[in-house]
């Protein structure tokens, strides 16, 4: 199993250990000095960046997707009503035909949500790997990998951040040592609970923060961050940088996918339609146009008078006639 994992791994683990070498040698370049130093420290947090930043397209893409679902919620909700209590293998593959042509018509992508996380992933679980296996590499335990020759191990190895080593696990760390990491991982529970918060104030249709809803919310929010205390506890210090960090990116990106993409329903949905209003009265006002409610009145009126010219009174269809054979 461990050869499997080894196997599927070790080409983005090339990868990553090349771009931290690259990252390394800009800041050498850029006057820090060139061994064990602040310089690792960087390329870590740089490399989660470039991470984040590769994927940003994919996250837009999700955030086009979900807002396509969450705006075709009442059509799919129509479909389930329709197929309600239909259990027989026709309605339910006629359920699942309509529900693949709406998500084609709207242009949404069940999964798209999923893509950032997929692609993330690996990358975490590789550079876990590769920061395990500094010391291994720098005593000739285990082969050198990538950019990550016996020498590099070694002042990765030797890098002290704060008072932690880059490679040093919970356990083995003694004295204030443990303080360091355990600060980081507080950091990374309220970054996570902060993040999940945020978006649940200002992202969560309000009809879903009532009740048993409310309670689930609350739960989600405390119940997560928490996960990072076992985590903490088995990774080196230098996958809890990168984490804190990427940490940090993702409330920076809670903030735009609310401002940009909020929920139908939500109070940002609400404060964007007062942005967008805003922006279209203020048009109207440059350009010389009738404003909104002058528009409005407009179109009430001439229903008014399409109706009174029609006496209120539906109109029949005329039946065409049709040629008859041989005319």
């Amino acid at each position: 199993m461990n050869n499997f994992f080894y196997t599927i791994f070790w080409p983005l683990e090339w990868l990553i250990s090349w771009i931290m070498w690259c990252f390394h040698k800009l800041f050498v370049l850029c006057g820090m000095p060139d061994g064990p130093g602040f310089a690792w420290v960087l390329s870590i947090i740089f490399l989660t960046l470039f991470v984040r930043a590769c994927i940003f397209p994919l996250y837009t893409k999700q955030m086009r997707s979900m807002a396509s679902m969450q705006a075709m919620q009442p059509k799919l909700q129509k479909i389930r009503n329709k197929y309600k209590g239909k259990r027989d293998p026709a309605s339910q593959e006629a359920m699942q035909r309509e529900t693949m042509a709406l998500y084609k018509e709207n242009g949404a992508n069940p999964m798209g949500s999923c893509l950032p996380i997929i692609v993330q992933a690996p990358v975490f679980l590789a550079l876990y790997n590769v920061l395990y296996s500094l010391s291994r590499i720098a005593t000739g335990a285990a082969s050198p990998i990538g950019g990550f020759s016996r020498p590099i191990a070694r002042q990765i190895e030797d890098t002290v951040f704060i008072n932690v080593k880059l490679s040093a696990l919970f356990n083995a760390t003694t004295g204030t040592g443990k303080w360091t990491i355990g600060i980081f991982v507080a950091l990374m529970c309220l970054t996570m609970f902060y993040m999940t918060f945020f978006n649940m104030q200002h992202n969560t249709p309000r009809e879903q923060m009532t009740g048993k809803n409310r309670k689930t919310q609350w739960g989600m929010a405390v119940g997560m961050p928490l996960l990072y205390i076992f985590s903490g506890a088995v990774a080196p210090f230098g996958v809890l940088v990168y984490w804190l960090t990427s940490n940090v990116w993702s409330i920076l990106q809670t903030m735009y996918q609310v401002h940009r993409y909020p929920t139908p329903g939500s109070p940002a949905y609400e404060r964007k339609e007062e942005r967008e209003r805003a922006r279209e009265v203020a048009r109207r006002e440059r350009e010389g146009l009738p404003t909104l409610e002058e528009e409005e009145l407009a179109k009430a009126q001439e229903e008014i008078a399409s109706r009174s010219q029609r006496g209120f009174q539906r109109q029949q269809p005329v039946r065409r006639k049709s040629k008859k054979k041989g005319k």
